[in-house]
């Protein structure tokens, strides 16, 4: 097994950034004030569920009613009125205007009545807003104001810091001089912007700074000569952190930039500079209406440095190639029952995904879909109209892999019901199959394109009580193909009709008594399970195979009497399938606390339609392999077993065990169990075993050709309000190797956001059944949030979400 070691970051951008303590930087705002000066209250029983703040800010109540109109409100311990008409108020002064209140222990106010000059300590509320200082100048006429040696809070955005001056401007903008910024708590000054010039909009939520820098424990560690920043959730146009990555000697730098188009608009262009392979440029624009929304995303680069060097010998790839690829997707709705989408993905070549990624977890992408779909849902017809594709990503891509795009693909699908039991269906599909292919480099099967029409008119009648069913029902499946081979020359009837009646009987009873365990009432049920499944064997063996796989043997094929997946192949059946449950209900809620349940089919026929289609085999050296000649003849089904316990409230086990007992041996189990707190801890520990070649439906390059054994064990530990603690491990125990291996951390604190991982996975190359192509890859992924700045690093919490059953990454939002 090969080894890549392929090493991956992202980092603080500027961390060894020279000059931080040069000219620009000099700023220096005073000292902040303590907490208990802020309006900051910890919080007591009235903490929210979920807040990681240890307290919250709240303005307390005006001390002066509003006056009327534009008038100002004065109350003071003593007035001093001059010769000139100049009033100076002492004592404890209180001024308000509108929503603007002033505390102070001495204010001036001219004759003009136009300015009031105030002494400090003062304070100054408006609207959300406090602001202390050491002296203030303020208009009587509008809304501007000075203040020195300042220190404000606002509110609701959960934001403050100190300047110099800070000055209130008529058009209710903020002017802060030697200023700083931070969303940290009062006390804590883990992060901060401190800029010479600092303009804060609380209306539209932005505020911009020059020659600022980012200090994170009072040491710089990044300068911006200008800067964009949010003031609240809303999203703002500029510059987002930037990415580094270096993974083979290879530097990997990405510079987004976010533009803000129109509240249901925008973008994001992403330059990325590979050192190796030169410069990629990516986007992504995504727009929202009423019912419709969507989104489009790409990137490019002309001259690709490095294209050639991965790729294999069979590949076209060569260094200065121009990759690229794109991604539109749209989705929308009509009215209530009518919606649609749309989906069209590209790419240049097959291993663009490999060379470039996508995201942490998802380095690789398999295919690029394509749909136009139409749909109808009425009270009793459904009506679909897509149009589908994909594009699959295997370079090279051989003919024969090439997957058949749908255009169009047209379904009508209906039920009727009737009150004595009775119902009939109606499904009906017309699809026209196609793919680009020489048909000279594929079998003479696999050459055709067509039309291929399926209807499918059932009819049953379904007698339910609580005591037990019983349904009989018959289905007619008729298929007709209109095919064409191009330009190869064949024999075969390219006007082909198939017919198949499919009859089944299933039915069941229910038993239950009155249980008491541990002191506690439960219902137990015992339900006995008989069906029957009857389908004539029809000669396939010139039918095409669009999109039909054979399907791996479980409980729900107990029941079912179709052995494939979509039409193309119907197969034969003539069997029994005897199934007993038994559940334990809760008696007072009814909950499901424990499901048990054992079945078998018994074969009173031999299946002779396999995806060759051919009725008339009979012996062994009719069939590929053994494992298909004992699959087709086999007169019992593998026992299947299974059970779901729910063990308490918080954990949960499933399991199932399929068991040849001609053979003596396990063709399939698995094991779960799970762990689901309220706190929001999980766990989950599952294992796997499968007999080579169980699944037939999978694709000759995924067959393993060993008997699979895995242990996948994953968990997620909120150790505190604030800390995450999140690993997995998926362990081949066949090969004796981790498949993946994932461990991180995640903070969340008031002021910011830390999510740390470090992961380890095989790459099969596309060929899962060898492991001596496999490389191992390694990765480190970083991403820290300064909240109400912008962070370092993408997310993944879709990733972990997905690698970690049932976790749920919280949110970097301002609580």
């Amino acid at each position: 097994m090969g080894k890549r070691l392929l090493w991956t970051w992202t980092a603080l951008a500027g961390l060894a950034c020279t000059g931080l303590a040069s000219g620009p930087l000099v700023a220096a705002p005073p000292e902040s004030l303590s907490a208990d000066q802020l309006d900051w209250q910890p919080w007591g029983d009235d903490r929210p569920a979920g807040a990681v703040c240890r307290g919250h800010y709240v303005m307390p109540d005006y001390r002066l009613p509003p006056p009327p109109g534009e008038k100002v409100a004065s109350e003071s311990d003593r007035a001093d009125y001059g010769e000139d008409g100049e009033t100076t108020l002492g004592g404890e002064v209180l001024l308000r205007r509108g929503e603007a209140q002033l505390e102070a222990p001495r204010v001036r106010v001219p004759g003009s009545r136009e300015t009031a000059y105030a002494e400090g300590p003062l304070t100054l509320r408006d609207s959300g807003l406090l602001v202390r200082g050491d002296a203030a100048e303020l208009s009587l006429n509008s809304d501007a104001a000075s203040i020195d040696s300042a220190h404000y809070v606002a509110h609701e955005q959960r934001l403050r810091g100190d300047a110099v001056r800070l000055a209130r401007l008529e058009d209710g903008r903020y002017r802060l001089t030697e200023a700083s910024f931070t969303t940290c708590e009062p006390d804590s000054d883990l992060w901060r912007l401190v800029g010479s010039d600092i303009l804060l909009d609380r209306e539209r939520g932005v505020g911009t700074a020059t020659h600022a820098r980012l200090e994170v424990g009072k040491v710089p560690v990044f300068y911006w000569p200008w800067v964009r920043f949010p003031l609240d959730e809303r999203r703002q146009t500029g510059f987002l952190w930037p990415t580094i990555g270096l993974s083979n000697d290879s530097l990997d730098y990405t510079q987004p930039f976010y533009w803000n188009i129109a509240p249901n608009h925008d973008a994001t262009l992403t330059p990325r500079w590979i050192s190796d392979r030169g410069l990629l440029l990516g986007g992504e624009v995504r727009y929202l209406f009423s019912q419709d929304a969507g989104q489009f995303e790409g990137a490019y680069i002309a001259d690709d440095s490095a294209a050639g060097d991965d790729a294999s010998d069979a590949s076209d790839l060569e260094n200065g190639d121009a990759r690229w690829y794109l991604d539109y997707r749209h989705a929308g709705r009509f009215d209530a029952r009518t919606r649609y989408q749309l989906r069209y993905g590209a790419a240049s070549d097959g291993r663009y995904f490999e060379d470039f990624g996508r995201g942490f977890g998802e380095g690789d992408t398999a295919s690029m879909p394509r749909l136009a779909q139409l749909d109808h849902r009425g009270d009793v017809w459904q009506l679909q109209a897509r149009a589908q594709g994909y594009q699959k990503l295997d370079d090279p891509l051989l003919d024969r892999d090439k997957p058949f795009y749908r255009l169009p693909s047209l379904t009508a699908n209906a039920r009727w019901s009737q009150n004595n039991g009775f119902y009939q269906q109606w499904l009906s599909n017309v699809t026209h199959f196609w793919r680009d292919v020489d048909e000279t480099q594929v079998s003479i099967r696999e050459a055709a394109n067509g039309t291929r029409l399926h209807l499918s008119p059932a009819t049953g009648w379904r007698f339910d009580e609580p005591w037990g069913h019983l349904e009989p029902r018959l289905e007619w499946l008729a298929t007709a193909y209109q095919l064409d081979y191009g330009e190869r020359n064949t024999e075969r009837d390219e006007g082909l009709t198939r017919s198949v009646p499919v009859g089944t009987l299933d039915g069941g009873l229910v038993f239950e008594r009155e249980l008491e365990l541990g002191g506690r009432g439960y219902r137990q049920t015992l339900e006995p399970r008989i069906n029957y499944a009857y389908v004539p064997a029809r000669d396939q063996t010139e039918f095409p195979n669009f999109d039909t796989a054979e399907q791996a043997f479980s409980w729900n094929q107990l029941w079912s009497p179709y052995r494939f997946s979509g039409s193309d192949r119907v197969g034969d059946l003539n069997r029994i399938s005897l199934g007993l449950d038994s559940r334990l209900l809760a008696d007072a809620s009814g909950r499901e606390r424990l499901s048990v349940g054992v079945g078998q089919a018994y074969y009173l026929d031999n299946r002779a339609i396999d995806m060759d289609g051919d009725p008339d085999k009979s012996g062994r050296d009719d069939y590929a392999n053994f494992t298909s000649y004992y699959r087709a003849t086999r007169d019992r089904s593998p026992l299947v077993t299974r059970a779901d316990w729910q063990l308490t409230d918080n954990w949960r086990s499933r399991w199932q065990w399929l068991y040849d007992e001609h053979l003596e041996q396990t063709e399939s189990t698995s094991l779960a169990l799970e762990y689901r707190a309220d706190a929001g801890h999980v766990l989950n520990l599952g294992y796997r075993w499968q007999l080579q070649g169980f699944d037939p439906s999978q694709e000759d390059e995924d067959v393993v050709t060993y008997n699979r054994e895995e242990v996948d064990l994953s968990f997620a530990w909120k150790a505190s309000r604030r800390l995450d603690l999140i690993g997995r491990l998926l362990y081949d125990n066949t090969n004796d190797r981790a498949l993946e291996q994932l461990a991180g951390v995640q903070w969340n604190d008031c002021c910011y956001g830390l999510q740390l991982v470090w992961r380890e996975w095989i790459d099969d190359s596309d060929t899962a059944n060898t492991i001596e192509d496999d490389l191992t890859d390694r990765g480190i992924f970083l991403r820290f949030v300064f909240k109400g700045l912008g962070g370092v690093g993408g997310e993944a919490d879709s990733y972990f979400e997905e690698a970690i059953p049932g976790y749920r990454a919280t949110a970097f939002g301002r609580r």
